[in-house]
């Protein structure tokens, strides 16, 4: 092993996750939560048509893989007339998925929150929306952290294919010094060692996290 190359691109690595990586993943997260609770509420809809296009999207996003979605968006679009840059086309498809999927982790959180619950926001003269948006959702919130975080620490592993669609990030890095000093399998490790460690330190805020819920309980 070339220890002077492994330690020459262990910060210009590091760099690449924490100005790529991460702000990849933080963004499409977020944009993705949002998404999803809008979907969320479709498919909890009475009327069958909105929860039918919640249910279609949720399928749609979950039956196929990631890696299709990305390349539908960044390839398959300027077919249509509709080109993105690399960066936005990666936001796209990583928000679009963790929607799909963060979808049936938060309708679940509010279907766990007990009938009763709703019940009492109505009696004392609240609406819908605001039993929601005061009692309901901060209580879902707690139970949707554990496979919310679970989402998040999945999403900053498939960042790594955005390197597909040329974005700069971790293992883009990691390609382009491979490339140079054709030494793949060392700058391929070094690439999974830091991502592994991202994932422990993210995997510990969500331990801290969970505990500090659990007071509330």
């Amino acid at each position: 092993m070339d220890v002077q190359l492994f330690t020459d691109s262990w910060w210009p690595l590091v760099l690449g996750g924490l100005t790529g990586t991460i702000p990849l993943a933080l963004v499409s997260f977020a944009i993705g939560l949002v998404l999803a609770l809008g979907v969320a509420m479709l498919r909890l809809a009475a009327h069958p048509v909105l929860s039918g296009v919640g249910r279609a999207y949720v399928s749609a996003i979950r039956g196929t893989p990631l890696l299709v979605q990305l390349f539908v968006i960044f390839y398959g679009l300027p077919s249509l007339g509709l080109t993105i840059d690399p960066w936005p086309s990666a936001v796209i498809a990583f928000s679009l998925n963790v929607g799909g999927y963060a979808a049936e982790v938060i309708r679940a959180a509010i279907l766990s929150v007990p009938t009763g619950q709703w019940e009492a926001g109505y009696v004392v003269g609240m609406s819908r929306t605001r039993t929601l948006r005061r009692i309901v959702l901060p209580q879902a919130t707690r139970v949707s952290v554990p496979p919310l975080s679970n989402t998040f620490i999945s999403l900053v592993k498939d960042t790594s294919l955005a390197s597909l669609i040329l974005v700069t990030e971790l293992f883009r890095e990691a390609q382009e010094i491979a490339a140079f000093t054709s030494e793949f399998m060392l700058l391929y490790v070094e690439a999974g060692i830091i991502y592994w460690i991202f994932c422990t330190v993210l995997s510990f805020g969500q331990t801290r996290l969970e505990r500090k819920l659990e007071q509330y309980v």
